[in-house]
């Protein structure tokens, strides 16, 4: 995956963790706690993708 499809899925993620946290169910809310933190994850890795991109494109 390229760097923005990480950062867009990881948009996307963080989002639907956001929606199930507001859930009556605590298991509903934990998997949208851990969802959202997936989607933060991917949104890192897609920004040091985008990073490590720049620096050998420059090299």
């Amino acid at each position: 995956m390229g760097s923005t499809t990480d950062k867009m899925k990881g948009k996307a993620n963080e989002m639907v963790g956001k929606v199930k946290q507001a859930s009556d169910k605590p298991s509903t809310r934990a998997e949208g706690r851990m969802q959202e933190r997936k989607g933060e994850a991917q949104q890192v890795k897609g920004k040091v993708k985008e990073n490590l991109k720049d620096r050998i494109d420059k090299a």
